[in-house]
């Protein structure tokens, strides 16, 4: 989801056209503004949730989604994959940029959250409440469901895509990319 645009005005300066998706109207509202104010013609706006995207086959170069696909289960994190890869012309990128740690227990994932835990409750009776809070989205209302690098490099190659490349940001936070495939010619036969 784009969000107030931070991400797609940036992008739209070096892009000739960008399509910058979100199910709220307001924040797409906001964008539109934004891009007027920066002076850029080339943004579009599509209200829609990312499960119910549908674009073209081969109609897109990159596609770049920030901090949005950790609140999808890991089973929609697969479609979606799938479905971007036929959207993307062959050799278009797609660029991940989330939060990227397992829940399940393993250790990186048990670090990651232990630093995090600690950082935040060192801002005493508001971390706590932050801990509290995101701890329930987490892991009983499942509002968020973010996966380890592992997981995204699987689900890339399982959708079909090459060059996967992962960078760790911070603790939590990577960034995976990848590419289509570029379509095999075949000589002719004589």
């Amino acid at each position: 989801d784009c969000g107030s645009g931070q991400l797609t005005l940036d992008l739209a300066n070096d892009a000739r056209s960008v399509l910058a998706v979100d199910f709220s109207g307001e924040m797409l509202d906001l964008l539109a503004d934004r891009a007027r104010s920066a002076g850029l013609a080339n943004v579009e706006t599509a209200r829609s949730t990312l499960q119910a995207l549908d674009l073209p086959a081969s109609s897109v170069d990159i596609i770049v989604t920030n901090y949005a696909l950790h609140h999808l289960r890991h089973p929609e994190k697969a479609a979606l994959l799938a479905k971007a890869y036929t959207w993307l012309r062959p050799g278009g990128r797609l660029v991940i940029g989330d939060m990227m740690f397992g829940l399940t227990g393993d250790a990186d994932g048990r670090r990651i959250i232990a630093g995090k835990i600690a950082t935040i409750a060192r801002r005493g009776p508001a971390g706590l409440w932050r801990i509290a809070k995101n701890g329930w989205k987490m892991l009983v209302a499942r509002q968020e469901c973010p996966a380890p690098i592992e997981m995204w490099s699987r689900m890339l190659s399982d959708a079909g895509f090459a060059e996967i490349r992962s960078e760790r940001v911070v603790a939590e936070a990577a960034v995976v990319g990848a590419s289509k495939r570029e379509q095999k010619v075949q000589a002719p036969t004589k």
